[in-house]
């Protein structure tokens, strides 16, 4: 049985770096998916066509594709620091000139500079978590971090839903920059040696790209993630694309069930990610990676059988538990599977893969939704997560090491 929260769980907030880059997230997090409903309301008041909504939407996660497959050393050559304040800045710059633009084209290509900005910022963020705090608090200190993105991730849409409602979307982009401009603040009150040990030495751009996929191909770790989340990617885009006609279609629960699914995720989410540096502590990485998506194989695969949406729902909890502890297992494996000289490429590489896997799904999904068959792609979605619960489980444990012979051969 789990321990109740100790002083073990927010040991890293004693550690003033680390504690910075905490409130850092916590700012730029919350801010950050508040405008993501802006900006989609926006877009769609303007507008009134789904092709645009889809374009600010793909802008959200494509940037951090491109960093990855193309600017990924930039992350380990360049002081960590600087990188991650000048992000900020340039996302708190998009936002402040968000409010004066006139059309959808300049709100796309606006969000995607922010976009790029943030495929930078966050891999640079979980590369210098290592160098803050102890080894032994490293999985705390990474539950912490996604702990707090997760329940952004479920406060800040809604809350942007409200305020975009009464106040307009300039509201939303206001506050989002300022929560920009604070982030740079607390992250430049970091010393620059506490985030990163050494800049890496080039070697040519194409040259250290190369190095950032043969270090992932080469680390039992890195390829874990790769291969496991890869394919729990396809269930990860099955089960989003699926939800909303699930709980519309098929429960018959209208706009405020696919809320409800929504957010059901998103709280599985919180207390997943919260309680993951003491499922580590109990069971060992490797273990507790394989388990997680392994409850999530299960919360989903009873959602899909549910006869309810309130069943479901609470199934979706079950597995947005799963998905918050399998998200921070992913976070240690790249750390402690990568040196802190490649780590940032290595993390951009792995982002990058996992995040094509699932729009790879999502699009697949799309496609091939049968009328009135949200629960077999749900079903289907649960049976990829049970088969990345074994790859994990097997790719994440320790190799046997073979039994040194009794005596030396002569």
């Amino acid at each position: 049985m789990l321990r109740r929260p100790t002083l073990r769980q927010f040991e890293p907030l004693r550690l003033s770096g680390f504690r910075l880059l905490f409130v850092s997230t916590l700012a730029s997090s919350l801010g950050s998916l508040l405008a993501q409903i802006a900006l989609a309301i926006d877009v769609k008041d303007r507008t009134d066509s789904g092709l645009w909504v889809g374009a600010v939407l793909v802008v959200g996660f494509l940037p951090t594709i491109i960093v990855g497959l193309t600017l990924g050393p930039l992350i380990d050559r360049l002081e960590r620091r600087t990188l991650m304040i000048a992000a900020d800045v340039i996302r708190a710059a998009v936002f402040f000139s968000l409010v004066f633009v006139g059309s959808a084209g300049a709100i796309v290509a606006l969000a995607f500079v922010a976009g790029l900005a943030n495929g930078f910022f966050r891999p640079a963020v979980y590369a210098g978590v290592p160098n803050l705090v102890p080894e032994e608090d490293l999985p705390h200190a990474n539950a912490l971090l996604q702990s707090v993105e997760n329940a952004s991730w479920a406060v800040g849409p809604v809350l942007g839903g409200l305020l975009t409602a009464a106040a307009g979307p300039h509201t939303a982009y206001w506050i989002n920059a300022v929560s920009f401009l604070v982030s740079a603040v607390f992250i430049s009150r970091i010393p620059a040696r506490l985030l990163q040990s050494a800049t890496a030495l080039t070697r040519g751009h194409w040259t250290d790209l190369k190095d950032g996929f043969r270090a992932v191909l080469e680390s039992r770790p890195l390829l874990a993630v790769l291969v496991a989340w890869g394919v729990a990617g396809l269930g990860v885009g099955s089960v989003s694309v699926s939800e909303v006609f699930l709980a519309k279609n098929t429960f018959h629960a209208g706009d405020f069930g696919y809320g409800l699914l929504f957010g059901a995720i998103g709280t599985g989410l919180v207390v997943g990610s919260f309680w993951s540096g003491s499922l580590q502590e109990r069971f060992g990485l490797a273990r507790t990676y394989g388990l997680a998506i392994l409850v999530m194989a299960i919360g989903f695969g009873a959602g899909a059988a549910s006869p309810n949406v309130w069943v479901a729902a609470a199934c979706c909890v079950v597995g947005g538990l799963g998905d918050g502890v399998a998200i921070v297992c992913n976070a240690l494996l790249v750390q402690t599977g990568a040196r802190d000289q490649i780590r940032g490429r290595a993390l951009t590489v792995l982002m990058a893969g996992t995040m094509s896997v699932q729009a790879l799904g999502t699009v697949l999904a799309g496609a091939l939704m049968p009328p009135g068959g949200a629960r077999w792609v749900w079903a289907a979605g649960a049976v990829t997560f049970a088969v990345a619960a074994v790859i994990g489980y097997a790719l994440a444990r320790e190799p046997a090491r073979a039994a040194a012979p009794a005596t030396a051969a002569r």
